[in-house]
Protein backbone atom coordinates (compact mmCIF):
# COMPACT_ATOMS: atom_id res chain seq x y z
CA UNK A 1 0.00 0.00 0.00
CA UNK A 2 1.04 3.14 -1.22
CA UNK A 3 -1.26 6.25 -0.22
CA UNK A 4 -0.05 9.96 -0.50
CA UNK A 5 0.45 11.41 2.92
CA UNK A 6 -2.10 13.06 4.20
CA UNK A 7 -3.48 15.99 6.22
CA UNK A 8 -3.93 13.34 9.39
CA UNK A 9 -0.11 13.05 9.59
CA UNK A 10 0.33 16.69 10.42
CA UNK A 11 -2.94 16.96 12.27
CA UNK A 12 -1.93 14.38 14.76
CA UNK A 13 1.98 14.36 15.25
CA UNK A 14 3.24 14.31 18.35
CA UNK A 15 4.04 17.46 19.84
CA UNK A 16 5.58 16.55 23.38
CA UNK A 17 7.59 13.72 24.49
CA UNK A 18 4.91 12.08 26.67
CA UNK A 19 2.65 12.03 23.54
CA UNK A 20 5.40 9.90 21.32
CA UNK A 21 3.90 6.24 21.40
CA UNK A 22 5.77 2.86 20.96
CA UNK A 23 9.58 4.23 21.81
CA UNK A 24 9.48 4.86 25.39
CA UNK A 25 13.06 3.60 26.27
CA UNK A 26 14.37 6.12 23.85
CA UNK A 27 12.21 9.08 24.88
CA UNK A 28 13.14 8.91 28.43
CA UNK A 29 17.14 8.79 27.25
CA UNK A 30 16.63 11.57 24.83
CA UNK A 31 14.35 13.67 27.05
CA UNK A 32 16.83 13.78 30.23
CA UNK A 33 19.62 14.69 27.19
CA UNK A 34 17.08 17.54 26.24
CA UNK A 35 16.43 18.67 30.39
CA UNK A 36 20.38 18.78 30.48
CA UNK A 37 20.53 21.19 27.39
CA UNK A 38 23.91 19.01 25.91
CA UNK A 39 22.74 16.56 23.14
CA UNK A 40 25.40 14.95 21.05
CA UNK A 41 24.96 14.48 17.83
CA UNK A 42 22.33 11.45 17.55
CA UNK A 43 21.35 8.97 15.25
CA UNK A 44 17.58 7.94 14.73
CA UNK A 45 17.65 4.70 12.84
CA UNK A 46 14.59 2.43 12.10
CA UNK A 47 11.81 1.48 10.03
CA UNK A 48 9.75 3.87 8.48
CA UNK A 49 6.88 5.61 10.23
CA UNK A 50 7.99 4.89 14.14
CA UNK A 51 8.60 8.34 15.10
CA UNK A 52 12.27 9.09 14.20
CA UNK A 53 11.44 12.74 12.50
CA UNK A 54 8.54 13.16 15.22
CA UNK A 55 11.08 12.62 17.79
CA UNK A 56 13.68 15.59 16.63
CA UNK A 57 10.60 17.82 16.14
CA UNK A 58 10.18 17.39 19.79
CA UNK A 59 13.58 17.79 20.53
CA UNK A 60 14.03 20.93 18.64
CA UNK A 61 11.15 22.43 20.06
CA UNK A 62 11.56 21.30 23.99
CA UNK A 63 15.24 23.26 23.92
CA UNK A 64 13.83 26.41 21.96
CA UNK A 65 10.54 26.80 22.78
CA UNK A 66 9.45 29.76 20.79
CA UNK A 67 12.66 30.28 18.75
CA UNK A 68 12.49 26.93 17.83
CA UNK A 69 11.73 27.57 13.86
CA UNK A 70 15.19 29.84 14.33
CA UNK A 71 17.01 26.99 15.45
CA UNK A 72 16.04 24.44 13.41
CA UNK A 73 16.64 23.02 10.41
CA UNK A 74 15.38 20.37 8.69
CA UNK A 75 16.28 19.10 5.67
CA UNK A 76 15.22 15.51 3.50
CA UNK A 77 18.64 14.32 2.15
CA UNK A 78 16.47 12.21 -0.27
CA UNK A 79 15.82 15.82 -1.80
CA UNK A 80 19.19 17.28 -1.13
CA UNK A 81 21.51 14.41 -1.06
CA UNK A 82 25.16 15.61 -2.52
CA UNK A 83 28.33 17.12 -1.67
CA UNK A 84 26.86 21.02 -2.56
CA UNK A 85 24.21 20.72 0.02
CA UNK A 86 26.70 19.78 2.26
CA UNK A 87 29.14 22.81 1.60
CA UNK A 88 26.39 25.08 0.61
CA UNK A 89 22.86 25.38 3.13
CA UNK A 90 24.00 23.43 5.86
CA UNK A 91 27.49 24.85 6.41
CA UNK A 92 26.37 28.12 6.63
CA UNK A 93 23.49 27.55 9.28
CA UNK A 94 25.92 25.82 10.97
CA UNK A 95 28.43 28.64 10.77
CA UNK A 96 25.71 31.13 12.58
CA UNK A 97 25.50 31.44 16.64
CA UNK A 98 21.96 30.08 17.98
CA UNK A 99 19.59 33.17 18.45
CA UNK A 100 18.44 33.32 21.94
CA UNK A 101 20.38 32.29 25.09
CA UNK A 102 20.97 28.32 23.88
CA UNK A 103 23.84 26.29 23.75
CA UNK A 104 23.90 25.16 19.88
CA UNK A 105 21.56 24.69 16.83
CA UNK A 106 19.96 21.98 15.54
CA UNK A 107 20.08 20.14 11.81
CA UNK A 108 17.85 17.52 11.39
CA UNK A 109 19.20 15.30 8.38
CA UNK A 110 16.20 12.93 7.01
CA UNK A 111 16.66 9.67 5.12
CA UNK A 112 20.33 10.43 5.45
CA UNK A 113 21.28 7.22 4.25
CA UNK A 114 20.87 8.28 0.82
CA UNK A 115 23.28 11.02 0.84
CA UNK A 116 25.99 10.13 -1.52
CA UNK A 117 29.62 9.17 0.08
CA UNK A 118 31.04 12.22 -0.52
CA UNK A 119 28.56 14.01 1.12
CA UNK A 120 29.32 12.10 4.30
CA UNK A 121 32.32 12.49 4.32
CA UNK A 122 32.24 16.23 3.68
CA UNK A 123 29.45 16.45 7.20
CA UNK A 124 32.85 14.70 9.07
CA UNK A 125 34.76 18.39 8.80
CA UNK A 126 32.07 20.33 9.52
CA UNK A 127 30.77 18.45 12.35
CA UNK A 128 33.77 18.81 13.71
CA UNK A 129 34.67 22.74 12.87
CA UNK A 130 31.25 23.60 14.21
CA UNK A 131 30.72 21.44 17.26
CA UNK A 132 29.98 24.57 19.79
CA UNK A 133 27.54 25.80 17.99
CA UNK A 134 25.53 22.96 16.03
CA UNK A 135 24.15 19.20 16.58
CA UNK A 136 23.13 17.42 14.43
CA UNK A 137 20.65 14.50 13.99
CA UNK A 138 20.19 11.61 11.90
CA UNK A 139 17.24 9.85 10.32
CA UNK A 140 17.81 6.96 9.05
CA UNK A 141 15.78 3.53 7.93
CA UNK A 142 19.41 1.54 7.69
CA UNK A 143 22.40 2.58 9.59
CA UNK A 144 24.38 0.39 7.62
CA UNK A 145 24.42 3.20 5.12
CA UNK A 146 25.74 5.52 6.85
CA UNK A 147 29.58 5.79 6.84
CA UNK A 148 31.59 4.25 9.68
CA UNK A 149 32.94 7.76 10.96
CA UNK A 150 29.92 9.75 11.08
CA UNK A 151 28.56 6.77 13.04
CA UNK A 152 31.14 7.12 15.89
CA UNK A 153 30.92 10.56 16.09
CA UNK A 154 26.70 10.14 16.89
CA UNK A 155 24.62 8.31 19.68
CA UNK A 156 22.53 5.83 17.94
CA UNK A 157 19.46 5.03 18.97
CA UNK A 158 17.11 2.31 17.31
CA UNK A 159 13.60 2.36 16.72
CA UNK A 160 11.45 -0.37 16.61
CA UNK A 161 7.61 -0.82 14.91
CA UNK A 162 4.95 0.04 17.09
CA UNK A 163 3.16 -2.92 18.96
CA UNK A 164 -0.17 -3.69 18.64
CA UNK A 165 -1.10 -2.17 22.02
CA UNK A 166 0.03 1.69 20.83
CA UNK A 167 -1.45 1.18 17.45
CA UNK A 168 -4.87 0.62 19.22
CA UNK A 169 -4.35 3.71 21.63
CA UNK A 170 -3.52 6.02 18.74
CA UNK A 171 -6.30 4.55 16.80
CA UNK A 172 -9.13 5.35 19.53
CA UNK A 173 -7.35 8.84 20.66
CA UNK A 174 -7.91 9.74 17.07
CA UNK A 175 -11.67 7.68 16.76
CA UNK A 176 -12.65 10.03 20.20
CA UNK A 177 -11.83 13.54 18.16
CA UNK A 178 -12.60 12.52 14.75
CA UNK A 179 -16.29 10.82 16.55
CA UNK A 180 -15.47 7.89 14.38
CA UNK A 181 -16.56 4.24 15.45
CA UNK A 182 -13.58 1.17 14.41
CA UNK A 183 -13.89 -2.30 15.43
CA UNK A 184 -11.78 -4.29 17.00
CA UNK A 185 -11.57 -6.47 14.27
CA UNK A 186 -11.19 -3.15 12.33
CA UNK A 187 -8.18 -2.26 14.73
CA UNK A 188 -6.08 -5.62 14.15
CA UNK A 189 -6.95 -5.53 10.68
CA UNK A 190 -5.09 -1.87 10.42
CA UNK A 191 -2.00 -3.30 12.54
CA UNK A 192 -1.59 -6.09 10.17
CA UNK A 193 -1.78 -3.80 6.95
CA UNK A 194 0.73 -0.97 8.87
CA UNK A 195 3.30 -3.33 10.23
CA UNK A 196 3.44 -1.15 12.82
CA UNK A 197 4.03 2.36 10.57
CA UNK A 198 1.97 4.98 12.24
CA UNK A 199 1.91 7.36 9.21
CA UNK A 200 0.63 4.21 6.79
CA UNK A 201 -2.11 3.56 9.63
CA UNK A 202 -3.11 7.63 9.91
CA UNK A 203 -3.28 7.82 5.89
CA UNK A 204 -5.26 4.54 5.52
CA UNK A 205 -7.37 5.45 8.58
CA UNK A 206 -8.31 8.73 6.90
CA UNK A 207 -9.42 7.42 3.48
CA UNK A 208 -12.04 4.67 5.51
CA UNK A 209 -13.27 7.84 7.41
CA UNK A 210 -13.95 9.86 4.08
CA UNK A 211 -16.23 7.05 3.03
CA UNK A 212 -17.77 5.67 6.70
CA UNK A 213 -17.59 6.65 9.82
CA UNK A 214 -18.05 3.42 11.21
CA UNK A 215 -15.10 1.40 10.15
CA UNK A 216 -14.89 -2.23 9.90
CA UNK A 217 -12.71 -4.60 8.77
CA UNK A 218 -14.42 -5.35 5.44
CA UNK A 219 -13.49 -1.30 4.58
CA UNK A 220 -10.24 -1.28 5.41
CA UNK A 221 -9.52 -4.40 3.33
CA UNK A 222 -11.74 -2.83 0.39
CA UNK A 223 -9.26 0.28 0.21
CA UNK A 224 -5.70 -1.33 -0.01
CA UNK A 225 -4.26 -3.90 -2.01
CA UNK A 226 -4.21 -6.74 0.39
CA UNK A 227 -6.14 -9.93 0.59
CA UNK A 228 -7.76 -11.10 3.88
CA UNK A 229 -5.24 -13.34 5.93
CA UNK A 230 -7.82 -16.38 5.87
CA UNK A 231 -8.02 -16.16 2.13
CA UNK A 232 -4.36 -16.28 1.29
CA UNK A 233 -4.16 -19.16 4.11
CA UNK A 234 -7.01 -20.82 2.38
CA UNK A 235 -4.98 -20.92 -0.87
CA UNK A 236 -1.95 -22.26 0.48
CA UNK A 237 -3.71 -24.86 2.27
CA UNK A 238 -5.06 -25.99 -0.39
CA UNK A 239 -1.84 -26.15 -2.03
CA UNK A 240 -0.71 -27.97 1.15
CA UNK A 241 -3.76 -30.54 0.51
CA UNK A 242 -1.92 -31.50 -2.93
CA UNK A 243 -4.94 -29.92 -5.26
CA UNK A 244 -2.56 -27.54 -7.22
CA UNK A 245 -5.48 -26.98 -9.84
CA UNK A 246 -8.16 -25.61 -7.31
CA UNK A 247 -5.49 -23.80 -5.40
CA UNK A 248 -4.14 -22.01 -8.72
CA UNK A 249 -7.76 -20.92 -9.77
CA UNK A 250 -8.51 -19.57 -6.12
CA UNK A 251 -5.43 -17.53 -5.98
CA UNK A 252 -5.67 -16.19 -9.55
CA UNK A 253 -9.02 -15.01 -8.50
CA UNK A 254 -7.96 -13.51 -5.24
CA UNK A 255 -5.55 -11.74 -6.97
CA UNK A 256 -7.96 -10.47 -9.73
CA UNK A 257 -10.25 -9.30 -6.81
CA UNK A 258 -8.12 -7.13 -4.88
CA UNK A 259 -5.67 -6.15 -7.39
CA UNK A 260 -2.68 -7.74 -5.87
CA UNK A 261 0.94 -7.72 -8.20
CA UNK A 262 3.11 -10.76 -7.46
CA UNK A 263 5.12 -9.25 -4.98
CA UNK A 264 2.37 -8.32 -2.86
CA UNK A 265 1.29 -12.10 -3.15
CA UNK A 266 4.19 -13.60 -2.11
CA UNK A 267 4.89 -10.74 0.80
CA UNK A 268 1.07 -11.87 1.92
CA UNK A 269 2.29 -15.26 1.71
CA UNK A 270 5.39 -15.07 3.53
CA UNK A 271 3.32 -13.56 6.96
CA UNK A 272 1.07 -16.54 6.57
CA UNK A 273 3.72 -19.83 6.62
CA UNK A 274 4.08 -19.95 10.09
CA UNK A 275 0.25 -20.38 11.27
CA UNK A 276 0.28 -23.40 8.90
CA UNK A 277 -0.09 -27.04 10.84
CA UNK A 278 3.35 -28.38 9.21
CA UNK A 279 6.64 -28.91 10.78
CA UNK A 280 8.85 -25.94 11.77
CA UNK A 281 11.75 -27.33 9.18
CA UNK A 282 9.18 -27.10 6.32
CA UNK A 283 8.56 -23.32 7.53
CA UNK A 284 11.96 -22.59 7.39
CA UNK A 285 12.54 -23.87 3.61
CA UNK A 286 9.15 -22.25 2.57
CA UNK A 287 10.43 -18.65 3.95
CA UNK A 288 13.81 -19.41 1.82
CA UNK A 289 11.76 -19.85 -1.23
CA UNK A 290 9.86 -17.47 -0.58
CA UNK A 291 13.42 -14.40 -0.60
CA UNK A 292 14.29 -16.44 -3.83
CA UNK A 293 11.34 -15.84 -5.49
CA UNK A 294 10.57 -12.67 -4.46
CA UNK A 295 14.23 -12.03 -5.71
CA UNK A 296 13.01 -13.14 -8.97
CA UNK A 297 10.52 -11.37 -9.55
CA UNK A 298 12.19 -7.79 -8.63
CA UNK A 299 14.53 -9.02 -10.98
CA UNK A 300 11.69 -9.00 -13.91
CA UNK A 301 10.94 -12.67 -13.71
CA UNK A 302 7.25 -13.36 -14.75
CA UNK A 303 4.93 -12.85 -11.50
CA UNK A 304 2.22 -15.73 -11.95
CA UNK A 305 4.68 -18.08 -13.14
CA UNK A 306 6.98 -17.17 -9.65
CA UNK A 307 3.96 -17.69 -7.86
CA UNK A 308 2.96 -21.16 -9.12
CA UNK A 309 6.37 -22.24 -8.61
CA UNK A 310 5.78 -21.19 -4.77
CA UNK A 311 2.70 -22.94 -4.95
CA UNK A 312 3.97 -26.13 -6.38
CA UNK A 313 7.02 -25.73 -3.57
CA UNK A 314 3.51 -26.25 -1.27
CA UNK A 315 2.50 -29.74 -2.64
CA UNK A 316 5.95 -31.07 -2.73
CA UNK A 317 7.23 -30.26 0.54
CA UNK A 318 4.60 -31.62 2.37
CA UNK A 319 4.97 -34.65 0.46
CA UNK A 320 8.47 -34.89 1.85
Amino acid sequence: MDLKESIWVEKYRPSKFSEIKGQEKIVERVEALVKLRNIPHLLFTGPPGVGKSTLALVVAKELFGEFWQQNFLEMNASDDRGIDTVRGIIKDFARVKPIGDFPFKIIFLDESDNLTKDAQQALRRTMETFSQTTRFIFGANYSSKIIDPLLSRCTVFRFKPLEEKDIKEIVNNIAKKEGLKVSEDAIKALFKISDGDCRKLENLLQSCSAIDKSINEDLVYSLVSAARPKEIRDVMELALSGDFLKARDRLLDTMLKYGLSGLDTIKQMQKEIWGLNIPEDKKVYLVDKCGEIEFRIVEGSDEFVQIESFLANLILVNKK
